[in-house]
């Protein structure tokens, strides 16, 4: 597998820190990730460890299609000391990128999501993406406010059921 055109990077925010994801993450992150409540809109049931694992190291090898970077963070709350969720952005040879975003049940509603969110957009406008979309079901009111908050808008687009989401970070 060939370097990503963009590597992932440490990105701070004011609570969280959007580490790069690793391997080792897999074990906390099958228990943060574990309420089947998070799959509503998406779909499929919570990965075990193992499972959790296999992934990680599928999205750590990265993407098999040249010119596209596939960045993925966990979000650690440095107050708890523990992880809460995931971000994540794929980047095209465009230089768009599509994020989503996943905060484990017991750290919902204090704004993490947003928060990671906005961090991402901040990076991925210092690293030159120009457009970034988010896919969201319209009826999950919860992301629709991360997107907004990171300053997308939506759009009349769908996409499998989703409504599309974009932010145009410069022409």
């Amino acid at each position: 597998m060939s370097e990503p055109r963009v590597p992932a990077e440490p990105i701070p925010t004011d609570r969280l820190d959007l580490v790069p994801l690793r391997m080792e993450h897999s074990d906390e992150m099958a228990v943060v990730l574990s309420d089947p409540a998070l799959h509503r809109f998406i779909g499929g049931t919570p990965d075990t460890p193992e499972g959790l694992r296999a992934r990680y190291a599928r999205l750590a090898a990265g993407s098999p299609e040249p010119g596209v970077s596939w960045c993925n963070w966990v979000l650690r709350l440095r107050a708890e000391s523990s992880l809460v969720g995931t971000v994540q952005a794929t980047i095209t040879g465009d230089d768009s990128a599509e994020i989503a975003w996943v905060v484990g049940t017991s750290w919902q509603g204090r704004g993490l999501a947003s928060e990671a969110a906005r961090g991402l957009v901040v990076w991925l406008r210092a690293v030159s993406v120009r457009t970034v979309v988010a896919h969201i079901h319209p009826d999950h009111h919860a992301s629709a406010a991360v997107a907004a908050a990171a300053g997308l808008s939506v759009t009349e687009e769908e996409q499998d059921g989703e409504r599309r989401w974009r932010l145009v970070l410069r022409p």
